[in-house]
């Protein structure tokens, strides 16, 4: 007995089957988790080390350098980037796709603890590192402001309360406090007092330091009770410090007010953060790689309604950017689109069956073959996104297919006279392999990409599967339920044909039959417009532009500032606020919070912009940022670069455009030589704006030369000139004030009077090693002024160069990318270059795309030759290939798409799709001619008429599963429209073109197949 046979037979079955498969798929449905999409970021770790003072040269020789030589060692590393400033180093490491995050951040940390003896011991803590991706952009920022508190109070609340907590939530990497403002005690000593009191900055603060103790006393322990013993050693404010005796004179104390300046400040008084244009202390929380942005926002906001109502009543808290609700709003539109999609298949049954008992036959099949794709990727720990939903949408418009091929074969019986009963058990079991055909070969389409590698394989491989496992379901619904329910509730006589859906359908019909006619006795015609739309899909191809993943309306912009390397940091926070002023004024902004110095440096600040929801806002991002870019053209001394943040971040070097190319060699200044060419180059590309470089050269510095041998007479050594200048100009700490809930610094420096001029650095005195009376720095150094690099960056331990770009409105990455390597032809020999980041993986999508798609098609012919066991058939099946790729890159041409991703996968579907009208000919001539033994030629064109009304249903199901998506409406549906056009523009032509096309092929290829046939008998006769 067949399976649709057993299924008849044993009704009370099939219904426990299909309820068991709808009970798992709404029960799944009700758990699967929301996510934007699948889980596709590279295991990343950033490690960071400070050494206050230290220059960028020193950061990266002294730091960087011993921590890359020892994670170079770790397994699984796919890339190490490292950036080297002014007193901090940042190294980013990229593993692979496979490698397990927690065990790689074991390894990362043994390696910082076996280089812990070769860094530098003035280092104040050890490398510190997070699992978190330094270019990905915060998934929740806060802003904290109160217009009575001050705001190294409100950083007091922000980092105990807040970020202490929500660090410790499932899925966060790390909080990060934006303008961070933690209270200190600031001590800036005048150098002239000191040198007239005889007193050095290494005496100060070491004198500072013995003062504020917080040493444990000990115990008294009596014959019958014990007492602690404290002490008032500790101080904990600026007015403690001020009286403190630092030395001795002339039988007189000294005290440090009378050197120095002692008032409460803040640790780092060169950052600053702004909501809106108000100063507000602003918390970012990042995520871990691999985690869900919906579920840890979740989380967070949940923890944070519980804290807001322990904050004091006079700080409020506001979130200002929420990544999780443009994720929400695209998942909630696909969603939709589902259910759109769906309506207007069954419209499309309804309008060729005409009756409801017929339609809804069919009908049944799509939401249990969509239930039953939900058990299944609840059970490989799939999720709802954007990606799946996708493809459940797509299968939509041809998981009914089968079940429309079956009920079509049993109601011709029905027309034929037979009874309900048997014309189900003869016509399921009749077309039951042309099913098996179709389902088994439009699954097999997506098995290569099941097995596509790196990050665009990882973003694919649920969405092949998902579109697999909906194939799957709806073959066997089609082939169990829906015979079942053709046997009990079709009644004799029942003519859901042509003649009852009407008059122009039978038109259709008759003028079909009379244009195939005309092709089959001009074939020769035909088989040249085969040829023909092989040129023209090659000459198309190479006219539509190419890119990697489409930009989408998150409704955010990421605003990157630079000012001049010599600029101070106030001269940088009231140009950031003429920004502010300007992005306040734009109509389309809801709101935006901006940052400026901290660990970027003084002469950068960052904004981050949430614009108003869709239906208000009267721009898209990309116009947004490209009014901001105009308006702010006027403001001199600053360079703005807005960007839209990609919906994935690839790679792991924080640049200030979207997409990298990294220059590299081991000659310093020939690499520098070789980057500042190629940036003038990249400048002058059209498609390229926004053009920056790492590669900051022109950072005013001051040079102390040493005069050794006049040091050494003196008895002062190196050592103590860069202890003395670090002391005095590092901002270093000195001693700690313990708290109850926090450590604070105290932090000695220079008055600002004395760091007005590098000529005034030659008065500051030196004590000798040996004691004795005061040096002035002059005495035993030089002092001159230079440039140097405002960064050191390394990628893979060799120093590199990058430059960083965005694309200008309208402009496709494949062009750029081409332009550049253009320019990069005559790059030194010793000088390397290639794209990193985002530019990487689409160079290395574009190679491999085309190769995925012969690939697919291979596996389609090898499918279909075991199916059929021919070498011929699959030939014929797949003729329509050509008119399926000239209308998909005919329509994203006309309609201003490029050929990304998403619209080569929706090309590789037509591969799937397209091929199913020629099975349902090519299978009802095969098996005409061996039944019935008719020619080919009659055997061809009976099925072309026959499957003609399943073709045109199928076809148009297929369509309008897709049309929404091509349409293009709501949230991030910029790939969904990609994909769209693809699918739609193919199907259109190939639907026209195939079923011509089709049966013209199969009878060249049966007579190529008769002469191989006759010549092989032949010899073996003669044999």
């Amino acid at each position: 007995m067949s399976l649709p046979g057993l299924f008849i037979a044993r009704p009370v079955m099939t219904v426990l089957v299909m309820a068991a498969i709808a009970g798992l798929g709404v029960m799944a449905w009700m758990h699967l988790p929301v996510s934007d999409l699948p889980r596709i970021d590279f295991p990343t770790i950033s490690v960071s080390a400070n050494l206050p003072g230290a220059d960028p040269e020193t950061m990266a020789t002294a730091v960087a350098n011993p921590l890359e030589r020892q994670f170079s060692t770790i397994s699984g590393v796919d890339s190490m980037t490292s950036s080297s400033i002014r007193g901090s180093t940042t190294i980013t490491l990229q593993f692979a796709l496979d490698r397990d995050i927690d065990a790689a951040a074991q390894d990362v940390q043994a390696a910082i603890a076996a280089t812990a003896r070769r860094l530098p011991s003035e280092m104040p803590s050890p490398p510190t590192w997070r699992k978190t991706n330094p270019t990905e952009l915060p998934v929740l920022i806060v802003a904290l402001r109160s217009e009575t508190m001050a705001l190294p109070e409100v950083n007091e609340l922000a980092d105990t309360l807040i970020a202490q907590r929500l660090s410790t939530l499932p899925g966060v990497a790390q909080v990060r406090i934006f303008g961070e403002q933690k209270r200190a005690v600031r001590v800036q000593a005048d150098p002239e007092r000191l040198a007239a009191m005889d007193l050095a900055f290494d005496d100060l603060a070491t004198a500072i330091d013995r003062a504020n103790s917080n040493r444990p006393a000990g115990m008294v322990w009596g014959p019958r009770q014990a007492w602690t013993v404290t002490t008032d050693a500790a101080l904990d404010r600026a007015a403690g410090f001020r009286p403190l005796v630092v030395a001795w004179r002339n039988g007189a104390p000294v005290r440090l007010e009378q050197v120095a300046a002692v008032f409460e400040s803040v640790e780092n008084d060169k950052t600053a953060s702004w909501s809106r244009d108000t100063r507000a202390i602003v918390v970012a929380v990042d995520r871990q790689p691999g985690s869900n942005t919906i579920a840890v926002v979740d989380a967070v906001r949940a923890q944070l309604d519980e804290l807001g109502g322990r904050l004091p009543a006079q700080v409020e808290m506001e979130v200002l950017i929420d990544r999780s609700q443009p994720i929400r709003a695209s998942v909630a539109d696909v969603q939709h689109t589902l259910l759109l999609t769906a309506a207007l298949v069954v419209l499309v049954i309804f309008v060729f069956l005409r009756r409801v008992s017929a339609t809804l036959i069919p009908a049944l099949s799509l939401p249990l073959s969509l239930l039953g794709t939900f058990a299944a990727m609840w059970a490989l720990d799939f999720s709802l996104d954007n990606l799946s939903l996708m493809a459940l949408t797509l299968a939509t418009g041809f998981v009914v297919d089968d079940a429309i091929v079956v009920l079509e074969a049993i109601v011709r019986r029905i027309e034929d006279g037979e009874d309900p009963a048997t014309a189900a058990r003869e016509g399921s079991a009749r077309i039951a392999f042309t099913v098996v055909s179709m389902t088994v070969s439009l699954a097999a389409v997506f098995i290569p990409v099941l097995f596509m590698g790196g990050l665009l394989g990882r973003l694919f491989q649920e969405f092949a599967a998902t579109v697999m496992i909906a194939i799957g379901v709806s073959g066997f619904v089609s082939l169990t339920l829906v015979p079942m329910l053709c046997a009990r509730f079709l009644r004799p006589g029942a003519r859901p044909h042509a003649e009852e859906s009407g008059g122009a359908f039978a038109l259709v019909e008759r003028v079909y039959a009379s244009a195939l006619d005309l092709c089959l006795r001009h074939r020769r015609w035909v088989l040249a417009s085969l040829a023909a739309s092989l040129a023209l899909t090659w000459a198309i191809a190479r006219q539509v532009p190419t890119g990697l993943i489409p930009n989408e309306d998150l409704g955010q912009v990421r605003v990157v500032l630079e000012a001049g390397p010599d600029a101070s940091f106030a001269d940088m926070c009231r140009r950031q606020q003429e920004v502010a002023a300007i992005v306040l004024r734009d109509p389309d902004v809801a709101t935006f919070m901006s940052s400026a110095g901290g660990n970027d440096g003084a002469n950068r600040g960052t904004m981050f912009l949430r614009l108003r929801d869709a239906p208000a806002r009267t721009a898209t991002p990309e116009a947004v940022a490209d009014r901001l870019r105009a308006a702010v053209a006027g403001i001199p001394g600053v360079i703005v670069r807005p960007q839209v943040p990609p919906p994935i971040r690839i790679g792991g070097r924080m640049s200030d455009g979207l997409y990298q190319y990294t220059l590299q060699g081991t000659d310093s200044a020939e690499l520098q030589r070789a980057g500042q060419e190629m940036l003038e180059r990249v400048r002058a590309i059209p498609a390229c704006v926004d053009v920056g470089s790492d590669l900051k050269l022109n950072n005013p510095r001051v040079v102390v030369r040493i005069d050794r041998d006049r040091a050494a007479a003196l008895g002062v050594s190196p050592a103590r000139i860069e202890s003395t200048l670090g002391a005095a100009l590092g901002s270093v700490q000195v001693s700690t004030i313990y708290a109850d809930t926090n450590q604070f610094q105290v932090i000695l420096e220079a008055d600002p009077a004395s760091q007005a001029s590098p000529a005034l650095l030659g008065r500051l005195r030196i004590r000798p090693d040996h004691g004795g009376a005061l040096v002035p720095l002059e005495e035993v150094a030089r002092i001159t002024t230079a440039v140097g690099p405002l960064s050191v960056n390394h990628q893979g331990q060799l120093p590199a160069v990058t430059i960083s770009f965005n694309l200008a409105t309208g402009a496709s990455l494949g062009p750029a990318m081409a332009a550049i390597e253009a320019a990069a032809a005559t790059l030194p020999a010793s000088v390397s270059g290639g794209f990193a980041g985002a530019a990487k993986v689409g160079q290395s999508s574009m190679a491999g795309m085309a190769a995925l798609l012969v690939l697919s098609i291979a596996v389609i012919y090898v499918v279909l030759g075991i199916l059929y066991e021919s070498f011929i058939h699959p030939l014929t099946i797949l003729s329509g290939l050509p008119s399926a790729g000239v209308g998909a890159l005919l329509a994203l041409w006309i309609f201003g798409g490029e050929l990304n991703v998403f619209s080569f996968i929706g090309i590789i579907m037509l591969v799937g799709i397209v091929k199913k009208n020629a099975i349902m000919m090519v299978d009802f001539a095969v098996q005409a001619r061996a039944r019935d033994g008719l020619d080919a030629l009659t055997a061809i064109r009976r099925g072309c008429l026959v499957r003609f009304r399943p073709i045109m249903m199928t076809t148009l199901a297929a369509l309008m599963g897709t049309l929404p998506l091509a349409i293009g409406l709501g949230t991030a549906s910029n790939s969904r429209w990609s994909l769209g056009v693809a699918v739609v523009g193919g199907l259109l032509l190939s639907q026209l073109i195939t079923l011509f096309i089709t049966p013209v092929v199969y009878l060249y290829l049966d007579r190529v197949q008769e002469a191989v046939g006759r010549r092989m008998r032949s010899e073996v006769a003669t044999a």
